[in-house]
């Protein structure tokens, strides 16, 4: 007993990634096998998919004049927090396995505060989209009338949160002081941490939900009243596509992010009893791909979003196709000795150019541009 309170009340700063994983009886493997580069190959490739498709859909939102709507700039925001995250995991394949050891204690809580502030900023950011919807939707309006400062300030206050909540465990809430609270999972951080940090999440899940089942009542309610004049039904049918789209968005979220959660609150109350870490990776695959399904459900759903995106990629081939016919040499055929070629101009950016041959007596009209 004794023993214990020691060990809870002495400081161990100066130990390494190691020591705590050790303590808490997690290994770390010392040579790498061949469903590590597996895991790492495919979790890499995940990630970059994830940055290019999240990155396309704010493009989308940006040259697409009209999306430049509050609720469009929330769902830029999300894919923004979404290409952090595929961020995030790739440095965590890239610092996992055996270079584990080769971590120092700021570089690890820095691979965790990465996916804490990508999680925390999609969840804010999904709360400040429900509220938006549940005030816009309740007057019958597709986009509400948000002045564009206080949507900046919105987006700005969802990332302070998430900036914040990734520092909490490597500054504050750990167990450096406290070898009897440290997570098995996660084995620097605090167990108490990760029971308020997923209580806080799943009880935010569940508003989230709430308001969204309140809104549907309400739009299904209202629409028993609409007159069934073709603008008022077209009006609220596209309210309806929107609420839908944004509500598989949040469905999406919900089922990925839940199984990972559950997993820390089990870890944060029964420790080394839940078991926790051999459901880890599952869940962290889980929660990935979350960030993959978003440009999907938008590409589904929403048929502008569709096109712009096709816009894109059109823009994005041509632009290829043109540099590779700039870089590409130009092979000319040298004419016969005996045809000499006569131009006339015809315009300014335009010459006629006819093959002369004196023993020929068909004429070729070539058109030269720029």
């Amino acid at each position: 007993m004794a023993m214990e309170s020691n060990v809870s009340n002495t400081c161990y700063y100066n130990h390494n990634v190691s020591f705590f994983y050790d303590w808490v009886g997690k290994k770390i493997n010392e040579t790498w096998m061949a469903r590590d580069f597996l895991v790492i190959g495919l979790g890499l490739t995940v990630c970059v998919i994830v940055v290019l498709a999240n990155l396309m859909v704010m493009v989308a939102i940006f040259i697409n004049r009209r999306f430049h709507f509050p609720i469009y700039y929330l769902l830029g925001n999300m894919a923004a927090a979404d290409l952090f995250a595929g961020i995030a995991y790739a440095n965590l394949m890239l610092n996992t396995g055996p270079w584990t050891r080769t971590l120092t204690k700021e570089q690890w809580y820095i691979r965790g505060a990465l996916i804490d502030i990508s999680l925390t900023a999609s969840v804010a950011n999904l709360l400040a989209v429900a509220v938006e919807r549940h005030q816009t939707i309740l007057t019958m309006q597709l986009h509400s009338k948000m002045p564009k400062r206080r949507v900046v300030l919105l987006i700005v206050c969802i990332w302070a949160v998430g900036i914040i909540m990734g520092l909490v465990p490597s500054k504050f809430w750990n167990c450096e002081c406290n070898l009897t609270d440290c997570s098995t999972i996660a084995p620097l951080y605090s167990r108490r941490f990760l029971i308020f940090w997923a209580v806080l999440n799943l009880l935010t899940f569940f508003i989230m939900v709430a308001m969204y089942t309140r809104i549907f009542i309400y739009v299904r309610y209202q629409s028993q009243y609409v007159s069934q004049h073709t603008f008022e039904m077209q009006h609220r049918q596209t309210i309806i596509n929107l609420m839908k789209t944004i509500t598989m968005v949040l469905g999406a979220f919900v089922i990925c992010w839940t199984p990972g959660l559950i997993t820390l609150l089990l870890d944060g109350l029964l420790g080394k009893d839940s078991h926790a870490d051999k459901y880890e990776k599952f869940c962290l695959v889980i929660a990935e791909c979350n960030s993959l399904v978003n440009p999907i459900i938008y590409s589904l759903r929403d048929n502008e979003m569709r096109g712009t995106f096709k816009q894109i990629l059109c823009c994005l081939c041509r632009r290829g196709d043109t540099q590779q016919r700039e870089t590409a040499p130009v092979q000319i055929d040298s004419p016969l000795p005996e045809e000499t070629l006569g131009c006339v101009q015809k315009s300014e950016d335009q010459v006629l150019c006819m093959p002369q041959d004196t023993n020929s007596k068909e004429e070729s009209w070539t058109m030269m541009g720029e």
